[in-house]
């Protein structure tokens, strides 16, 4: 199937030359994408992969060695007599359920006790060599995975040990990951190991819209047809690749250059030397794709445009930005140094820009619409760019802090500081996906013994099931006969991410004004602690007559404290609603993913001063099959003790808000199951 040209592609500037620059200087360490669903973040990846120039590798090598300079090291070397052939660049897309044996390959075990071969099976990151490697919502990606990928583009070499054999190949990629913010974002150190990054959104304009759709159109009715009239500007682009690469090494980074560059990094307080590292060989990149023989102020801009706003999100719910004036201002006055060709921050020059074919009238695009519509030129930002300043970071102590309120106003009060509160976990063993909460199966965990299977094989397991049969199957001399009924695998267990639920009581009862900002502080401390450890969260409110889902379960902790920042407090407590309420989230939730399990957060003082106690209670019900907790908002000398009759019907732990912290002065045991 033709895939969608890339100079096809409309609007998605900074997107296209971060990709350019990449496919220039795969050094500079990838693209990281962001946007929402629907932005055409998949479809330019791919089309990217088209204009990467032919690969000259070994005809017999499972690696792509290349036949200039064979990996010494290669497990199909040696390589002295093999012939050679040219292959188009591959694009190797990593599913978000795959496996660490998918990801780096693994040893074939079965073969090696049945025939006394060393077999190895390529993973993906070895198919990827000197290629691209596409990861769609790789936010979604298990940790552990995430880490082995950014390990091997780090250091361009892959590494798998599987009892007590090496293997270590050569795995050079081009690596791309397209990400949904609403899904919940990548840990800021993970973030940190992606070169650059783009933000996309739709455009709002009708016609740039118009012409999306009118491209997009076409291409499904004839993709050959759509893809020839473009494949003249795609060879062009090609082109300009194959030539940015020759002039890459001739490139001059001055001292004057370098030090604008780290000047920026320094007062933009970026942690470590990666930014400063990626941004130099962005600049070389730039300077290489635009035909300057030096690093200009321009590159340098351009280039910190695309490496460090994703390294400006220090705490979990600050969003990735850049304050633009304060660059320029640092640029300004950092820029007085020599260039071949000095241009001024701000005059950035457009990507050289191919043009379709004279007959593709119905492609050609209307010049006052857009003056540089097919090239990845930098000169207009991102569709949607999140607006400059620090403004746009969110800051927690800031979003959370606000007028007070009386116990009749539906208005939202400030927050206490968050703190680390108690874990909270599911008792037994799930299945479900892959965190830092509960026990569960998982192929990641540490191993605690082993079953039937042959997909990684437990060697002491198999030689223990293989042992008992040796006399009946007639073995004569050292070793063992091993049958294919004897391979076990190894049943690992580690820790699950769950749906945690919370509950809040946001009626008057709860509205004075410490009482709210208590428990602010409090669901804020456990939606960080959700945040590490990798759980969905949903918040449901119940005041005046009804319940409210005001945060469905999702991955984005970071919408979570956003809902809780305009949470308005006041009037009757409707509890059983909001018990029900819950109910009804958990059962459709299951639905959706059977295999996570819930943990509800029930923050009251038990009061129901809407529909009764009774009613409360019998909505109880209806949770028990699920791990709860209630925390207990009931403050003063004399407590009357219902929220710890509703834990009771909820077969839940009650825990007293001051005694939330795990590190508080009542002592509460760190890491305690629920009852």
């Amino acid at each position: 199937m033709n895939t969608y040209p890339f100079s096809a592609v409309a609007g998605l500037e900074d997107l296209k030359l971060a990709l350019l620059i990449n496919a220039v200087s795969p050094s500079v360490g990838g693209v990281l994408v962001r946007g929402e669903k629907g932005t055409a973040k998949s479809t330019v990846v791919r089309a990217l992969a088209a204009l990467l120039p032919g690969v000259a590798v070994i005809g017999a090598c499972r690696f792509s060695c290349d036949p200039g300079a064979p990996d010494p090291e290669c497990p199909d070397g040696p390589h002295d007599t093999a012939e050679t052939e040219v292959r188009p660049a591959r694009l190797v897309e990593l599913p978000v359920g795959a496996s660490e044996d998918r990801l780096v390959g693994s040893l074939d075990i079965e073969r090696a006790l049945t025939e006394g071969v060393r077999a190895y099976q390529p993973g993906l990151l070895a198919a990827a060599h000197r290629g691209l490697l596409y990861v769609d919502e790789v936010n979604l990606l298990h940790d552990h995975l995430v880490d082995l990928l950014l390990d091997a583009a780090a250091m361009g070499q892959s590494y798998v040990e599987r009892e007590g054999v090496s293997i270590r190949h050569a795995s050079r990629f081009l690596l791309v990951g397209t990400m949904n913010p609403e899904e919940g974002e990548l840990r800021p150190q993970l973030l940190d190991r992606f070169g650059l990054t783009a933000e996309v959104a739709a455009t709002r304009d009708p016609d740039e819209r118009a012409q999306v759709v009118r491209r997009r159109l076409a291409y499904e009715a004839d993709p050959a047809r759509f893809a020839a009239e473009w494949a003249r500007a795609d060879a062009e682009l090609a082109w300009h690749i194959g030539q940015a690469r020759d002039r890459l090494a001739g490139v001059v980074l001055s001292d004057g250059a370098l030090r604008q560059i780290t000047a920026v990094c320094a007062e933009f307080e970026v942690d470590g030397l990666r930014a400063d590292l990626v941004m130099a060989r962005a600049a070389i990149a730039l300077a290489a794709w635009y035909d300057r023989g030096a690093v200009t102020p321009a590159d340098v801009r351009l280039a910190a445009r695309l490496a460090l706003p994703h390294r400006r999100r220090r705490d979990p719910f600050d969003a990735p930005g850049l304050d633009e004036d304060k660059l320029d201002d640092i640029l300004e006055r950092t820029g007085d140094y020599d260039t071949e060709e000095d241009t001024p921050p701000g005059g950035e020059q457009p990507v050289p820009a191919p043009r379709p074919p004279d007959d593709a009238e119905e492609t050609v695009e209307d010049p006052d619409l857009d003056p540089e519509p097919d090239g990845p030129g930098p000169g207009a930002g991102p569709e949607g760019e999140q607006s400059s300043g620090e403004g746009a970071l969110v800051d927690i102590g800031q979003a959370l802090s606000g007028g007070g309120e009386s116990a009749g106003e539906a208005k939202p009060s400030p927050a206490d500081a968050a703190y680390r509160p108690r874990l909270f976990v599911v008792p037994g063993i799930g299945e479900g996906a892959p965190g830092r909460r509960s026990r569960s199966r998982t192929p990641y965990g540490r191993t605690t013994g082993a079953r039937a299977g042959s997909r990684t094989v437990h060697l002491t397991g198999t030689l223990f099931a293989a042992a008992p049969h040796q006399r009946a199957r007639g073995r004569s001399g050292p070793g063992l006969v091993i049958h294919a009924d004897d391979i076990r695998e190894p049943v690992r267990e580690g820790r699950e991410g769950n749906l945690v639920l919370f509950v809040v009581d946001a009626s008057g009862s709860m509205a004075a004004r410490q009482r709210m900002r208590a428990v602010k502080g409090a669901v804020l401390s456990l939606l960080l602690d959700a945040y590490q450890r990798r759980d969905k969260v949903g918040l449901i409110t119940f005041r005046g007559t009804s319940a409210e889902t005001a945060l469905p379960p999702t991955s984005s902790v970071e919408a979570g404290a956003r809902r809780l920042e305009d949470l308005p407090t006041g009037g009757r407590t409707p509890l059983a609603a909001g018990l029900l309420r819950a109910a009804g989230v958990l059962r459709a939730e299951h639905l959706r993913d059977p295999a996570r399990r819930p943990l509800v957060v029930v923050v009251t003082d038990g009061r129901a001063t809407h529909g009764s106690v009774d009613d409360a209670l019998r909505a109880a019900g209806l949770l028990r099959d699920a791990a709860s907790v209630v925390v207990d908002c009931e403050s003063g000398p004399v407590r009357l003790g219902l929220a710890v009759r509703l834990a009771e019907h909820l077969g839940a732990e009650t825990v007293r808000l001051e005694d939330l912290p795990a590190d508080g002065l009542a002592g509460v045991v760190r890491d305690r199951r629920v009852a």
